[in-house]
């Protein structure tokens, strides 16, 4: 991963794309006091509401440093599989767990703090999206979770952009292949305990999820790798194109109490924490 932000934040490391930008918040750079201390993003934790105004502000002027205009959106996530497709008028609190936008500066925000964001984009039409990916999202219903969704979805509006092109002459290819995908940090497979229900519901969509789940310390429990899981998803709809989290420890939120906020670590502790955000949006720059 990459820092290379106004902030101690992360930008992704992934092949560059013409307008296209990028960034993973940590929890350094705010105003919230403990245990929200201090970047946090999430207006549902109990944090003080004047401090997570100013904390979004901070995010939208460093956002507005790259893209003058560009305005992240913040969704209430719900742990579903909806997707909204952005656009000027989209507001603050649309219920949806995942965004997609083809226009400029309509910033696709996903808030964390555990769960797994999932940034995409088409490499040669100005397509980008971003997911949240919870265990119950990632899985869905019948193998059809967030990520098959926000990625049909991506891809309606990249062949509806495609068709224009074409006609124009001006004709990219719009294949799944041409998607690229960063995942972030989220809780990693020495951390993330769940039931058998969990795997159960994983392994009957796909007997291939069972390599990314190992035996519990007592029967009947798990250590599940949810950034593995969402890998062969996204591998599964033919995407191949894939960075960020390994499932290594680096990339745990759990682990690393000085740089993420994570809920299974300090909710329980503290009372609360608060979220991170996920953010990808264009400029108007062509795309290749």
């Amino acid at each position: 991963m990459s820092s290379a932000t106004p902030h101690p934040w992360i930008t992704p490391d992934w092949p560059p794309l013409p307008g296209v930008h990028a960034l993973f918040t940590t929890r350094a750079g705010g105003v919230s006091q403990p245990p929200f201390d201090s970047l946090n993003l999430g207006d549902h934790v109990r944090d003080a509401p004047a401090d997570v105004a100013a904390n979004r502000r901070i995010l939208s002027e460093a956002i507005a440093q790259r893209s003058p205009g560009a305005r992240p959106v913040f969704l209430q996530q719900v742990h579903g599989c909806d997707v909204e497709a952005l656009s000027a008028c989209t507001a603050d609190g649309t219920a949806a767990d995942a965004c997609t936008s083809s226009q400029p500066d309509q910033v696709c925000t996903i808030m964390v703090a555990d769960c797994l964001p999932v940034l995409l984009a088409h490499r040669h039409l100005p397509v980008v999206a971003a997911a949240h990916a919870g265990w119950r999202g990632l899985v869905g219903q019948g193998g059809v979770g967030v990520l098959e969704t926000v990625v049909q979805r991506l891809m309606a509006q990249a062949q509806a952009l495609w068709a224009q092109q074409a006609m124009e002459k001006r004709a990219s290819t719009c294949e799944l292949g041409d998607v690229q995908v960063w995942l972030g940090p989220c809780i990693g497979p020495t951390a993330f305990e769940v039931g058998d229900e969990v795997r159960q519901a994983f392994v009957a969509a796909s007997e291939q999820a069972a390599s990314c789940f190992a035996p519990g310390a007592v029967p009947g429990k798990w250590w599940a790798d949810l950034a593995g899981l969402a890998r062969q998803r996204l591998q599964a709809l033919g995407i191949r194109h894939i960075y960020g989290n390994d499932s290594s420890a680096a990339w745990c939120t759990v682990s690393d109490a000085a740089r993420f906020f994570s809920h299974r670590r300090d909710a329980a502790v503290l009372g609360s924490t608060g979220r991170m955000a996920a953010c990808i949006w264009q400029d108007g720059s062509p795309a290749n």
